[in-house]
């Protein structure tokens, strides 16, 4: 219990945050529901508990993933994240088709909703409030990538930089942009419902929100996947190879890979030196490599392999593999 207590403290905050948030919000939204009747409060109702879920999944999944490497686990559990990401979006996919099904029969059979000012107030504060998340992720995604942007900066800086970011953050971030837009859409669905005759709106708007659900769940799916089965990072890859080519003693990178595991990178080289060197002066370029590699935020893991000079440059381009 002890051990489960200290990896939830370094579990992803902002995962942590977004499900607390988002499991209120639900709540509110729910009640509302119930005594409106209004089909786009049922869609973000679906949404902000499919995602109070879902985040509460990523905190647990971020947090397990800390845990010490065991004999029986020699690797560590960095994948633990993507497996938990994978289960998760199973629980948004369903919630998207709920969502859309909804949609689809308010379309068929439109009705008004009642409680117009009740529908609006709670949409638009339950997405001021989701969007305070959104922007700790966006936050959290330019510190990583050690930018400073603030103000109306921020949002194209963490587009920019987020495939770089952690999954968690990544998911976050995703899955608060539709919900910040997907609630403006459902704010938008009310007010027309209410000041024209066109009732579909709300059914038109709780498809729409559906939608955007499933195009999370395919991104967090396809970047998850890649995760589990061990994906290289071709920014940290050219990153990596750069500071081993910086040492003086190195010919050549014969081969390198820079797995990404988590949120951490394991790190594989083979270089080439010149044939004449000692044992003792490449046991000090080793040493002198890993500490390089090692000062890279994330990196838990080097192993580093020798050969003698073949006189063929690899990694010219970086593209040294």
């Amino acid at each position: 219990m002890k051990e489960l207590l200290h990896l939830l403290k370094q579990g992803n905050r902002s995962a942590l945050l977004a499900a607390v948030t988002n499991a209120l919000v639900s709540f509110v939204k729910g009640i509302t529901y119930l005594f409106t009747g209004n089909v786009a409060m049922f869609a973000e109702t679906l949404h902000s508990l499919g995602d109070a879920a879902n985040q509460l999944f990523v905190f647990t999944g971020s947090a397990l993933s800390k845990k010490r490497p065991t004999k029986r686990f020699p690797k560590g559990f960095g994948r633990v994240v993507n497996l938990v990401l994978l289960g998760a979006v199973i629980v948004v996919g369903i919630m998207a088709y709920e969502t859309i099904k909804e949609g689809v029969s308010h379309i068929f059979q439109p009705s008004r909703a009642t409680g117009f000012w009740l529908n609006l107030i709670v949409l638009l504060s339950c997405t001021f409030l989701e969007s305070l998340v959104l922007v700790r992720a966006m936050r959290e995604i330019v510190d990583e990538a050690n930018i400073k942007v603030r103000g109306m900066m921020l949002f194209p800086a963490a587009l920019k930089h987020l495939k770089s970011a952690k999954a968690a953050t990544k998911l976050v971030f995703m899955e608060d942009s539709v919900a910040t837009g997907g609630g403006l859409l459902a704010a938008l669905s009310v007010v027309i419902s209410h000041f024209t005759s066109f009732h579909q709106a709300e059914g038109i708007a709780s498809i729409l929100i559906g939608i955007m659900m499933f195009i999370v769940v395919g991104e967090v799916f396809l970047d998850n996947a890649a995760g589990v089965i061990g994906k290289s990072d071709e920014g940290m890859h050219l990153e990596v190879g750069q500071r081993i080519m910086s040492d003086p003693e190195v010919r050549d990178i014969k081969a390198l890979t820079v797995i990404k595991e988590g949120d951490t990178f394991h790190v594989n080289a083979e270089i080439e030196l010149d044939s004449s060197l000692t044992l003792a002066e490449i046991d000090d370029i080793r040493s002198r490599i890993e500490e390089a590699v090692f000062q890279i935020k994330s990196v838990t893991d080097v192993l580093i392999t020798f050969d003698e000079d073949d006189a063929i440059l690899d990694w010219e381009h970086g593209d040294g593999r």
